[in-house]
């Protein structure tokens, strides 16, 4: 019994560092980096004393290779320590960059496999009944969130009443103003080679949101295409629906991705 207790307390553990290693890394590079300033200011006074003994006893001024042969070994321990600080922040940044790889390969191959998917769909069923489908899906989230229990977001945009199926937000503007923010940003785009799904609601005049800085649009993937439907929301008032014809992905920013 008590050595079950302590294997899944063992997996427990490792599987506890394994997931946070990037921010355990990064605590122990910082914690090390302070260690070093410390040692290093500590060992200042002792290599002092090294090198004015060596003047005393050659009976001159050390030169600069002079002072260092006398007073090195002093440092030998905050460079130690830096040194492994130094490799334990690059370390942390390692990790976090293949999980980021490794999650944007992942979001990647969902959203290509979503795509044959809906084309499949179209292709079986017509393009007239996976509109309904896409319809009902819409009708389904309307009611699940209704507007009654949410705050309506007001951009200055217009008095249309709106639903962005990303964020899950309701908000007042008009139809002609998002299409001229998607048209804007997608022309700024062609320079700029990628736009954050927070761009968007910057431009929409709506608050930004955590997620909205980690998903984008990539030029190399295709440009912002957002498709517009009107619904009744739960209380029966008529709600412009957006969705996102070409998703927003992770790793937007970064080139030749596709």
């Amino acid at each position: 019994m008590n050595k079950r207790i302590f294997i899944n307390a063992w997996k427990g553990t490792t599987k506890a560092v394994k997931k946070y290693s990037p921010q355990i890394l990064t605590g122990i590079g910082i914690a090390g980096m302070i260690a070093t300033t410390v040692t290093a200011v500590r060992a200042t006074p002792k290599a002092l004393r090294l090198i004015d003994a060596q003047e005393i006893r050659e009976g001159k001024r050390l030169d600069t290779a002079e002072v260092i042969k006398a007073a090195w070994k002093c440092y030998l321990p905050a460079a130690v320590t830096g040194t492994l600080s130094v490799a334990c922040l690059i370390g942390a940044s390692s990790v976090s960059l293949k999980r980021h790889a490794a999650l944007a390969t992942a979001y990647t191959l969902s959203e290509t496999a979503l795509k044959e998917y809906r084309e499949k769909v179209v292709s079986v069923v017509g393009e007239k009944k996976e509109q309904a489908i896409c319809d009902a899906v819409v009708k389904d989230k309307l009611a699940n969130d209704p507007v009654d229990d949410k705050q309506i977001l007001m951009t200055g945009g217009g008095n249309m009443l709106c639903y962005d199926v990303l964020s899950g937000r309701y908000f007042k503007s008009d139809i002609e103003k998002i299409r001229k923010v998607v048209n804007d940003l997608n022309r700024d785009m062609l320079s700029e080679q990628y736009i954050s799904l927070n761009d968007l609601y910057y431009a929409i005049g709506l608050p930004d949101i955590k997620l909205g800085e980690d998903l984008g649009w990539n030029i190399e993937k295709g440009y912002i295409d957002i498709q517009f439907g009107t619904h009744l929301a739960a209380n029966g008032t008529p709600c412009l629906v957006l969705a996102y014809t070409v998703a927003p992905q992770y790793g937007y920013n970064i080139l030749g991705l596709s």
